[in-house]
C-alpha cells in the first residue's frame, strides 16, 4: 500500500530555495559608448539679479517639461512665420484668473487666428468689461438660491444673444460686438476677448452646453437662439481647423467640453477633404484629464503632426509661454 504524504507540516526535509544567479559571465560595455538622455551640458545656470527674461528663459535646464515648452512655443513661432493657423482654445478659469490681457495682446499682434470658449467664458468676460469684476462665492449663494442670480449677467447676455440669432451671427460674434459697439456701457472692453474678435475679424466661437451656464437659469433665456448660434460657431470653428495643416491648437484650461469639440472639428474637416496631417496640439491645465490627453494630445495627432501636454497653473504657464514665444520669434530674427 502507497505511504500517504506527510500534511501535518513535520517533514523532515526543507525545501531548498533557487540559488542566486551567477553574474561571473555578464557582458559590459564603456560607459562612453552608452546613449545617455541627460548631459552637464543641459543643466540650468544659476540667475543672477537683475538679469532679463531673455537671459532667464536660456537658463532653463533643457530637460523634460522645459523642452516641451520650447518645442511649444518654437511651433507657435514657425506658425505665425508661415502664416499658418493658430487656434486658442481656453476655459473660463483662464479668463478668472486675469489672462485675457494677455490673449487680447496676442489677437492684436496677429499670433492668434481663432479662439474658442465654453459658454462660462462669456460670463466672466462680459462682467469684467461691464462691471471691473467677476467671480461670485458660490458657497455663500447656494443655500439661498441666489447663486447664478445676477440681474445684468442673465438679461444682458440674454439679449445679446437673441438679438445675435436675429442678425445671423454666432454667439461669440454676438456678444463680442453687443461689448464693442456699447461703448459707454462697458468701460473696461479693451480686456474683453469678445470685443476684441470683433473689433479686428477674429472668430471667437462659444461652445455652449444648455444648463451648465448660469444664464441659462434666467427667463429670458432663449433656447432657440442659445443652440442655433452655438451651432454656427460650432460650424466656424470647424472652418478654421480644416485650414489648420501646418498650424497649432492650444487647449488652455477645458477638461471635457472643447476637446470634444475640437475632436468633431478635426473628424468633420478630414471627412471633407482637409486630411490634417500636420498638425500640432498642446494641452494647457493644471492637471492631467483623461479627454484633453486624448482627444487635443493623442487622437487628432496619431496620422502626423505631434501632440504636447504641459501642466502647471494658467497664471504662470501662460505669460511664460507668450514670453517664449517671444523670444523664439526674437532668435530667429537677430
Amino acid at each position: 500500500m502507497a505511504k500517504l504524504p506527510d500534511r501535518t507540516g513535520r517533514s523532515k526535509r526543507t525545501p531548498r530555495l533557487i540559488p542566486p544567479i551567477n553574474v561571473s559571465d555578464l557582458k559590459t560595455y564603456p560607459l562612453k559608448k552608452r546613449h545617455s538622455k541627460v548631459r552637464v551640458s543641459d543643466f540650468a545656470r544659476p540667475w543672477r539679479r537683475g538679469g532679463s527674461f531673455s537671459l532667464f528663459y536660456r537658463a532653463l535646464p533643457d530637460i523634460l517639461a522645459v523642452k516641451t515648452l520650447r518645442a511649444v512655443a518654437n511651433a507657435i513661432a514657425q506658425a505665425r512665420r508661415k502664416g499658418r493657423p493658430v487656434i486658442v482654445g481656453i476655459g473660463a478659469h483662464v479668463i478668472k484668473v486675469g489672462l485675457a490681457p494677455i490673449l487680447v495682446n496676442w489677437m492684436e499682434e496677429g499670433l492668434i487666428t481663432a479662439v474658442a470658449m465654453n459658454g462660462a467664458g462669456i460670463i466672466h468676460d462680459f462682467e469684467l468689461a461691464l462691471m471691473g469684476h467677476t467671480s461670485e462665492e458660490v458657497d455663500d449663494e447656494i443655500d439661498e438660491g441666489r447663486f447664478g442670480m445676477a440681474e445684468e449677467t442673465g438679461s444682458i447676455l440674454n439679449e445679446a444673444i437673441a438679438e445675435g440669432h436675429r442678425n445671423g451671427q454666432g454667439l461669440g460674434e454676438a456678444v463680442g460686438r453687443y461689448i464693442h459697439r456699447s461703448k459707454g456701457r462697458f468701460p473696461n472692453r479693451a480686456t474683453s476677448i469678445l470685443a476684441t474678435g470683433a473689433k479686428l475679424g477674429i472668430p471667437v466661437t462659444v461652445h455652449v452646453a444648455v444648463g451648465t451656464d448660469i444664464i441659462h437659469m434666467h427667463p429670458s433665456a432663449d433656447g432657440a437662439a442659445i443652440g442655433a448660434t452655438s451651432l454656427l460657431d460650432f460650424r466656424r470653428l470647424a472652418a478654421v481647423v480644416a485650414r489648420m495643416e501646418g498650424g497649432v491648437y492650444l487647449n488652455i484650461g477645458s477638461a471635457v467640453v472643447l476637446p470634444e469639440v475640437f475632436l468633431k472639428t478635426v473628424s468633420l474637416g478630414r471627412n471633407l477633404g482637409h486630411p490634417l496631417s500636420r498638425i500640432t496640439t498642446v494641452n494647457m491645465d493644471f492637471l492631467a484629464h483623461y479627454r484633453p490627453l486624448t482627444n487635443v494630445v493623442r487622437r487628432p495627432t496619431q496620422k502626423g503632426g505631434k501632440g504636447y501636454s504641459l501642466i502647471g497653473h494658467h497664471e504662470i504657464m501662460l505669460p511664460l509661454l507668450v514670453a517664449a514665444v517671444a523670444e523664439e520669434l526674437r532668435s530667429r530674427r537677430a
